[in-house]
């Protein structure tokens, strides 16, 4: 019986170290846990007063910047609800002229006409030109120099160094076959699609842009045309050849630039039949845009056959220019075109030689 008594009180020496073990890995994340600093996590809880200071006077800032774009908001709706109604009080006073200016050409050439009702309609029409004159410059002072509003990608503004003054302003919009593309390759293949993808081709929208943008820079007190041309020139408002229109009149100008939108660029080009159109003016520009790709290919009397020489079309461009009214500004806008080397030497001397500007514009202008 004593024998058995000392087997079950045998000592196991496994059992042991298991718990040695257990016991010194508890005392161990014990003793981490007890060394460890928890300052750090208490000070990012607790937070910096200077940065709480800095935060909560930025969004003091923010708050104030959304009251100031409410106002400045409301503000440009009234000063456009006042430019309207300036527009359509110049809309009504032209109209007085007019109907005033008919009534004097009526009474002059009757003979039943009295002096003194002449007299008096006379000055009534000298009150009522100074009376459009300044509303025309009220409606400057609150709506800025530009007729229209353009935006570029990202609200850009574009430095061009283009005089975009004058009184008499004309915009000169090439639209060949050759504005449908950069290369000729491409030029052939999209002069024989549809209509409405030849208007959506790159080039052609740049073209477009390039007039909207002009057309947004003009003085508001200025008068303007817009002239397409290829085989020959056509005013874009169909029937106001040799007549200039107001810049003031913004429906109207913003419905000649839907039409240029509409253009299918297709022929040749003929630039001396184009600067013939401009000498035919009772009053001359003073100041030109020239929305072109190259140098013509047709001319007065001396159109090749289908291949037209880089020679040839040098000599073309300078029988046109013989053309060209003198003493008026050309700024040439000219866009990329494959195998006319000659173009951009050609068109920087023109616009060297009138004082204009030359400029050829990269792929996202404007």
């Amino acid at each position: 019986m004593s024998r058995r008594r000392m087997k079950r009180r045998a000592f196991n020496p496994v059992t042991l170290a298991f718990l040695d073990v257990m016991s010194c890995g508890f005392g161990a994340v014990v003793l981490l846990f007890l060394i460890l600093d928890h300052s750090a996590s208490l000070q990012a809880t607790e937070g910096d007063p200077l940065i709480q200071a800095e935060v909560s006077l930025l969004e003091e800032e923010v708050l104030a910047g959304r009251e100031g774009l409410v106002q400045i908001r409301n503000t440009i709706a009234d000063v456009s609800l006042e430019v309207v109604t300036a527009e359509g009080l110049i809309d009504r006073v032209q109209q007085q002229i007019e109907d005033f200016m008919q009534q004097l050409a009526e009474l002059e050439g009757s003979s039943a006409g009295r002096e003194e009702d002449i007299t008096r309609m006379r000055v009534e029409i000298a009150a009522l030109e100074e009376e459009l004159l300044r509303l025309q410059e009220s409606a400057l002072e609150r709506e800025g120099n530009n007729a229209r509003e353009f935006l570029g990608e990202g609200d850009r503004q574009y430095l061009s160094g283009l005089y975009l003054g004058g009184n008499r302003i004309m915009i000169l919009v090439d639209n060949s076959a050759s504005m449908l593309d950069e290369t000729l390759v491409n030029i052939i293949r999209t002069r024989n699609l549809p209509d409405d993808r030849k208007i959506q081709s790159p080039k052609w929208k740049r073209v477009v842009r390039s007039v909207d943008w002009i057309s947004s820079q003009l003085p508001i007190t200025s008068r303007y045309q817009i002239y397409s041309f290829n085989e020959e020139p056509r005013p874009i408002l169909a029937g106001s050849e040799n007549q200039w229109l107001e810049v003031a009149d913004r429906e109207q100008l913003d419905g000649i630039i839907g039409t240029v939108e509409q253009l299918v660029p297709e022929n040749g080009t003929n630039l001396a039949a184009l600067f013939q159109a401009i000498a035919q003016f009772p009053q001359l520009p003073d100041n030109i845009f020239l929305i072109t790709d190259g140098l013509p290919t047709l001319g007065l009397g001396r159109n090749s056959g289908s291949v037209v020489s880089p020679s040839d079309r040098l000599e073309l461009y300078q029988d046109a220019v013989e053309q060209l009214p003198e003493g008026i500004p050309v700024n040439i806008i000219l866009m990329p075109l494959e195998g006319d080397p000659s173009a951009a030497a050609a068109y920087w001397q023109l616009s060297q030689y009138t004082q204009g500007s030359f400029m050829t514009p990269s792929r996202d202008w404007p």
